[in-house]
């Protein structure tokens, strides 16, 4: 059979027509909100869309029908829209309804999650729910709220299984069954000792599959990872992505099992590491929020703005040491931007690569000056592919365009190619021993900011430029105006 031939109606769609056939869950589910249908159809309608389809839609709604929602949906629906929403409108999403409603929907919520949203929640009201909140959910939402906001346990769930080492096969499955009815996170369960202390862990399917006689021991892997409750998040979250489990046990210093990070906890803290790095890379001192009042994103930006205007004017200042280099020869000024550019574009790339590598903590000092080495050779390569283009391009740039002398012409692009090659070499090592050293000392390598290796590679680039221009065109060749 032809496989050009295509059967009636599969021939290849424009995205436009792709796009139309695309189901409109927003549409669906507002006409769905405001018809005049009973609530427990309505309900039964609602439940077939994903929670987090419906969180998309709560913004689109009035007040009056976001409560008559509320009213429809049960506690354990709301609860996970309610995860699915930013914690801030969560926060406000819950003042829209009455403090026992609210209390039951947090009181349903990942542990996590539910601190989250009271912290988002005004302090009088807040403690009113938590009054009201059972006594299950409140004892969670202290112990997650015991922990600072930097540490792992501050992320954790105590959605989990937990047996007992001794168990045989059979007694293990029934604390599962009994334990599922009030955890749904069961790919995983944790074994524990006597004492109370992580002995292991223990896959659902081993135990589904297992005969009655087989030892629970044979079961269980011992050899699980783990984190400390009190330990910094950037310190494990590199061990926690090294590792494909969906939950992975928060212990106390006590070795005794606290909670779990799921893996999608991992997922969201990853993001917020990114955007925090990128934030700085950016020269911000924090992320920004899109709503956030002007003068806080003024105090975000303004610290390393104060910075780099200090640096800028050091190479203002050095610029007017060369003021005699371009009195002589005022051409040279036309290209400064051009040795600038690339000398931050080139320090800028180093400097996200030396970030993304010092991500691994088991980097030798071997590797580290191998990373320096292959850098520099980078920018070697690269300045001097730009400088054999800027010399061609440049002198004939000033031979035709600014009627100088072909001799004078290419002395100029000759120059200012030796300079590319300086401030690229230069360039890259700034990249990456600046991010290396901010490291060593125990400094965020990402504080070593995109705008702040511009800078500094702009002072190199305005050193190695009319410096080489003095030398080479006014001090050997004698080409000066």
């Amino acid at each position: 059979m032809d496989n050009n031939l295509k059967e009636p109606g599969t021939a290849e769609l424009s995205e436009e027509e792709l796009s139309s056939r695309k189901p409109d869950y927003e549409k669906e589910i507002i006409k769905i909100i405001r018809s005049n249908t009973s609530p427990k159809a309505m309900c039964e309608k609602l439940e077939d869309y994903h929670e987090n389809d419906i969180a998309e839609v709560l913004p689109m709604l009035t007040e009056q029908e976001r409560k008559k929602l509320y009213r429809i949906l049960h506690a354990d629906i709301l609860s996970n829209i309610m995860e699915y929403t930013e914690v801030k409108d969560a926060g406000s999403y819950l003042g829209e309804m009455d403090l026992k409603k609210a209390a039951i929907i947090i009181s349903h919520m990942e542990s996590d999650a539910a601190v989250e949203v009271l912290r988002a929640i005004e302090k009088n009201r807040r403690e009113l729910l938590l009054e009201l909140m059972d006594d299950d959910a409140k004892r969670d939402v202290a112990l997650i709220a015991s922990f600072d906001e930097d540490e792992i346990g501050s992320r954790m769930s105590t959605n989990f299984i937990v047996i007992r080492e001794n168990l045989t096969v059979k007694e293990a499955m029934t604390s599962l069954i009994d334990q599922a009815s009030r955890n749904d996170n069961i790919s995983t369960l944790f074994v524990v000792d006597e004492s109370g202390a992580f002995y292991g862990a223990l896959d659902l399917k081993e135990l589904i599959i297992a005969r009655r006689d087989t030892s629970l021991m044979d079961l269980i892997v011992t050899s699980y990872p783990y984190v400390y409750g009190t330990e910094d998040i950037d310190d494990c979250i590199e061990r926690l992505k090294d590792y494909s489990e969906n939950s992975i046990p928060v212990l106390d210093n006590n070795n005794h099992l606290l909670g779990v990070i799921t893996s999608q906890s991992i997922v969201e803290v990853i993001d917020e590491e990114l955007g925090e790095d990128y934030a700085k890379l950016a020269g911000l001192t924090a992320e920004e929020d899109l709503m956030e009042p002007l003068t806080h994103s003024m105090r975000k930006r303004l610290p390393w703005l104060i910075v780099l205007l200090c640096l800028g004017m050091v190479v203002s200042t050095v610029v007017g040491v060369f003021e005699g280099v371009v009195s002589q020869l005022t051409l040279i000024m036309a290209f400064q931007s051009l040795i600038l550019d690339m000398a931050g574009n080139t320090g800028t790339q180093s400097l996200a690569v030396t970030i993304r590598v010092l991500m691994d903590e088991n980097l030798t000092g071997k590797q580290k000056l191998g990373l320096v080495g292959k850098e520099m050779r980078v920018g070697f390569c690269d300045g001097l592919i730009l400088a054999v283009l800027s010399f061609i391009l440049v002198g004939l740039y000033i031979t035709f365009f600014k009627g100088r002398p072909m001799p004078f012409s290419f002395a100029v692009s000759a120059c200012i190619g030796l300079a590319l090659v300086m401030a690229t070499v230069i360039s890259s090592m700034l990249g990456t021993v600046i991010p290396m050293t901010f490291h060593k000392l125990g400094m965020d390598p990402a504080v070593a900011s995109g705008p702040l290796i511009t800078t500094i590679n702009d002072l190199v680039a305005v050193v190695a430029y009319y410096g080489l221009s003095w030398i080479l065109l006014i001090q050997t060749f004698h080409l000066a105006d």
